[in-house]
């Protein structure tokens, strides 16, 4: 990036339009081949006070080379190669399934995750487990707006909702008993989690209850057969949206889990949640996060096989149904600036009650809750907004059969679909998986093996360039989503500039990026079909 670009960066944002008050006019710029196109985008900001019980106040991530501001006089775009690494890196995890026996029976290999903030602390959310008392594995990606509270509470509740839907009576039964006898509850799920995972203790009582009350309501429906996987993550959705929405409705005498149903209620997540169990692979989607598989043709391509529909005003199916759930005397008010009721891009996600309560209830819950408005929480009733519910957090789920050419699932927020195809993505995880190994390291040494010898192997292996290359996937998708140029190769100029872009101007230029990769076991697969 010029200095002439980082210039110009600098003067637009100190020029873009602040109003003060309960909402701030961002001044977005959209670049386009020939001109660049400015566009007036109204957001809330939640700024918590001191002291404040913000789930937004925990969670963060390394931001030691990002500036805070643009009114800082010695501004610079400059970073190392190292310092660029440390910054992409702080929130690598992966898991590789184990073998049991020399013979790994799981479909799934291995999954690598990664996440950058543009936001301050970061909105989005990310979640991986291990079924214990069903089969399979999940893994999520949560995209928070107005706030990271809504995101925070899916992400450490929805997978319980899911695998409690998917066990038997039998099951269910053992749980509620060991309850009620006051013993130990058999654990549900094995997380994997990366040590900056935050999880929210002190609330987790209430939703351990809450989880309860369903599975007690899913005794009483005496439904032996129980739900299919579909009927399952669908009403898992919808119950625990219905949850947040009831938690924030019911009397509560403890301050810190007021404010926080608050703040969960009152911000919104989009989900995308994948279960994978042997060759049955299940995607929830709610929102417009995206699930994509990377599939490796017989002829040595690769091709890329979308398993989500982004649910926004741009999808024809979604205008249809918002217009089929409203009068006529509505239509053209449901959509104003490519946004529903010209406030969310989204046009299904978690929590976001301000656009499903009626005006009656939203004024009854803010006028009980004496910390709303030091929680910068308002009632906002948008112009035309006469039927609620207008949003919903009722997910599309599809099913893919897994065969041995789909090698890898890719599910990501928006963050990092607005920058990279379906197609750009897979194709650049594919040369990342040849890169890998081509440039493994020979493991036959000469005898004698000596310090000369050794060092001239580890020469060879940094000629080849493995000491650069990002080892976990999803942190290769975000240096080229944010750093590459038109070319499509790295610009460790751009890069830097992107990276250390102060905090009242990233998000005009980057959303928050969660990227996790699933990589499938084919010879697993190959074997169920050869069994079967």
């Amino acid at each position: 990036m010029s200095r002439t670009v980082s210039s110009w960066i600098l003067s637009s944002a100190r020029n873009s339009i602040v109003l003060q008050g309960k909402g701030r006019l961002y001044s977005v710029c959209i670049p386009n081949r020939n001109k660049i196109k400015w566009k007036l985008v109204f957001s809330k900001t939640r700024p918590y006070p001191a002291g404040s019980c913000s789930l937004d106040n925990i969670f963060f991530l390394k931001k030691a080379f990002r500036h805070t501001s643009t009114e800082e006089e010695q501004f610079s775009f400059q970073l190392s190669p190292s310092q660029i690494n440390e910054i992409l890196r702080a929130g690598e995890l992966s898991h590789k399934i184990l073998d049991l026996n020399g013979k790994n029976v799981n479909s799934v290999l291995r999954f690598e995750s990664n996440q950058l903030a543009s936001n301050t602390p970061i909105e989005d959310r990310r979640s991986a487990a291990t079924c214990l008392q069903t089969k399979g594995m999940m893994f999520g990606v949560f995209d928070g707006h107005a706030g990271s509270a809504c995101a925070q509470a899916v992400s450490e509740r929805l997978l319980h909702y899911i695998a409690v839907s998917l066990m038997s009576r039998q099951t269910l039964e053992e749980i509620e008993l060991a309850v009620e006898c006051m013993k130990p509850v058999l654990p549900i799920l094995q997380w994997h989690k990366h040590p900056n995972d935050v999880e929210y203790r002190e609330i987790t009582s209430q939703y351990f209850e809450s989880l309860r009350v369903y599975w007690q309501h899913l005794l009483d429906l005496d439904a032996e057969l129980g739900f299919s996987l579909e009927e399952a993550m669908i009403c898992a959705f919808k119950r625990l949206d219905s949850d947040m929405s009831l938690e924030v409705q019911a009397p509560q005498e403890n301050e810190l889990m007021r404010n926080i149903a608050l703040q969960v209620a009152f911000s919104g997540a989009t989900a995308c949640v994948a279960h994978i169990d042997g060759v049955h692979l299940h995607v929830a989607n709610t929102g417009d996060c995206r699930a994509v598989l990377g599939v490796h043709e017989e002829d040595g391509t690769w091709s890329t096989l979308p398993l989500t529909r982004d649910h926004n005003a741009f999808d024809e199916f979604e205008i249809r149904r918002l217009k089929r759930e409203h009068p006529r005397s509505e239509e053209k008010t449901l959509f104003v600036n490519d946004r529903l009721l010209g406030i969310l891009m989204p046009t299904r996600a978690f929590g976001d009650v301000q656009l499903k309560w009626s005006k009656e209830l939203q004024h009854s819950v803010l006028e009980n809750s004496c910390d709303a408005e030091g929680l910068n929480i308002y009632q906002y009733v948008p112009p035309n907004y006469h039927t609620p519910p207008y949003l919903t957090a009722e997910p599309e789920v599809t099913y893919h059969k897994l065969r041995s050419k789909d090698k890898f699932l890719v599910i990501a927020s928006d963050g990092l679909w607005e920058l990279l195809s379906n197609e750009k993505v897979v194709q650049l995880i594919a040369g990342h998986l040849t890169e890998l190994n081509v440039q493994k390291p020979q493991l036959a040494f000469e005898k004698p093996v000596n310090l000369g010898y050794m060092h001239s192997l580890l020469l060879q292996r940094k000629s080849r360039g493995i000491a650069s290359l990002d080892q976990n996937v999803a942190t290769h998708l975000i240096r080229h989503a944010i750093g590459s140029n038109e070319y499509g190769e790295v610009d460790q100029e751009k890069l830097a500039a992107m990276l250390t872009l102060p905090e009242d101007l990233a998000r005009m230029y980057r959303d928050d990026i969660t990227v996790t990769v699933v990589y499938f076991n084919s010879e697993a697969i190959e074997n169920y079909y050869r069994n079967n």
